[in-house]
């Protein structure tokens, strides 16, 4: 039996606020993550990438920062997008959101996100929890979807 290899992955980061993308990113970094970043500042942007009308769907190993509240298409409906499709379905998908609601974490989780993380509010804080993504990124393997 052929098992697929774990390969360098691209984090994909969607998320609308300039301030927090710049923060996730620079904390990343800061915490020793030298995977490929890119941002997008919208789920549609996001979805327009990774499932392109009449083009190629993406298929380089990768793994999703999804927040949830973004304009044209919300973190919600983007996870519903991706894991309905054969093609993106196998993306990891981490939520990294302010939304704390235990109804949305548990909406999260049976549409397939793989992990739920809620931004703290203080800016110590938050950055303390990027810095264990960070660390977990760093351990992570992904593979071709």
């Amino acid at each position: 039996m052929l098992v697929p290899q774990a390969e360098p992955f691209t984090v994909l980061l969607a998320e609308d606020d300039d301030g927090h993308a710049d923060l996730v990113m620079e904390q990343l970094r800061d915490a020793g993550v030298g995977n490929p970043i890119t941002r997008f500042r919208d789920g549609q942007e996001l979805v327009d990438f990774l499932l392109p009308a009449g083009g190629a769907p993406w298929d380089q190993p990768c793994l999703l920062l999804l927040d949830i509240n973004m304009p044209r298409l919300d973190g919600i409906a983007v996870l519903k997008r991706l894991k309905a499709d054969p093609a993106a379905r196998a993306i990891p998908v981490i939520m990294l959101t302010t939304t704390d609601d235990p109804c949305e974490v548990a909406a999260c989780y049976r549409l397939g996100c793989n992990l739920y993380i809620t931004k703290p509010v203080g800016f110590d804080a938050f950055a303390e929890t990027l810095k264990r993504l960070g660390q977990f990124l760093q351990i992570l393997q992904v593979v071709r979807p």
